[in-house]
């Protein structure tokens, strides 16, 4: 029984972790653009930083993911010796 809670405690920790990508690809795209068009407006520009902007967050929206998906389903070398015993 126990195997089993621990089982569903860590897909439920996985799950949360999976809504926060979300919620960081997220942030990451639309604060940067509404920074690029807030510095399009400040200083003239019709449409440059907007797209800067975009392409930045998209960037660090990508690398973020990335590493969090790496970290996320990494095996773990002592999970495997504690489930070979």
């Amino acid at each position: 029984m126990d195997k089993d809670k621990l089982g569903n405690a860590d897909k439920l920790g996985k799950a949360f972790k999976l809504t926060g990508m979300g919620w960081y690809v997220a942030l990451c795209i639309l604060g940067s653009l509404f920074l690029g068009i807030w510095l399009d407006g400040l200083l003239g520009t019709r449409v440059l930083f907007t797209f800067l902007g975009l392409a930045l967050g998209l960037a660090a929206a990508f690398y973020g993911v990335y590493r969090m998906i790496s970290d996320l389903f990494a095996e773990k070398p002592e999970t495997k010796e504690a489930e070979g015993s």
